[in-house]
């Protein structure tokens, strides 16, 4: 393997960027491309048909143009959707994003565990799965909260977050049966982490928050334990949409080590 060979990150936005944020501690000298599909932004919206068909077209066109060592999938809705897909169609390890219902089964005091994703992740077979082997005699709550992508999205752009949504998502999963005695919050969205400030003061009691960035970081590190890294050139950033001019986007960028900015 070829010491500037990347790792490429994929994701629909900026969400990903937590999963990157982890990965520089694991891989600090890793070279790194970060795709975001903003084109297609958001998926929780989208079939689960047209998710898989994206996903797999995009990640067969980053895979020949980047050539990549190993691909992440910085995306819980793409993941439990297209992820075998992926597979079957890229000939370089595959690492996916699923919620991390398995750790916070295990650190909930009340049995009962909140999940926030979108629509299309929360309503997934592989979840169900999930729930039923990890969380036995234990209460998973789900709620959908596209919404929180969107501010997400712009809280990183430099953008007002609408305090309206943080309470919308935090509230509707409250109301949910069995919502009063969730004392863990799965953040099943890779964009939802960078909001767990706004969420934690929205909830009318300590929460702990989980999501799944730092175990796709270990297995990642794990996958390419003993290979040679060496950064020809500074990480790029690529979207599938015009990216956003302003400075104050590239400086956010800058901070996740990434020092170029490309559309595909």
């Amino acid at each position: 393997m070829a010491p500037a060979a990347p790792i490429l990150l994929f994701d629909s936005g900026v969400g990903g960027l937590t999963v990157l944020a982890e990965l520089r501690k694991v891989l600090p000298q890793a070279p790194v491309i970060y795709a975001a599909d903003t084109a297609g932004l958001p998926y929780g919206a989208k079939s689960e048909a047209e998710i898989a068909a994206r996903v797999a077209g995009l990640l067969g066109v980053l895979s020949e143009r980047y050539r990549p060592r190993l691909a992440v999938i910085a995306c819980n809705t793409a993941s439990t959707i297209a992820l075998g897909m992926v597979r079957e169609v890229l000939q370089i390890p595959i690492v996916g994003t699923v919620p991390a219902i398995k750790p916070a089964a295990a650190l909930t005091q009340t049995g009962t565990v909140g999940l926030l994703g979108t629509a299309a992740t929360i309503r997934q077979r592989y979840v169900d799965q999930l729930e039923a082997e990890f969380a036995v005699g234990k209460h998973v709550v789900r709620f959908p909260a596209p919404g929180l992508v969107e501010a997400a999205e712009a809280k990183m752009r430099g953008d007002p977050v609408d305090p309206a949504i943080i309470h919308d998502a935090v509230q509707g999963l409250l109301a949910q049966p069995w919502g009063d005695q969730i004392d863990t919050v799965v953040l099943a969205c890779t964009h939802f982490p960078l909001l767990a400030d706004e969420l934690a003061r929205a909830f009318p009691r300590p929460v702990t928050f989980v999501d799944g960035a730092e175990g796709i970081a270990r297995r990642t590190a794990s996958l390419l334990a003993g290979q040679p890294f060496a950064r020809s050139k500074p990480d790029l950033a690529v979207f599938t949409a015009e990216p956003d001019s302003r400075a104050s986007f590239a400086r956010m960028l800058s901070t996740y080590g990434l020092e170029r900015i490309e559309r595909l």
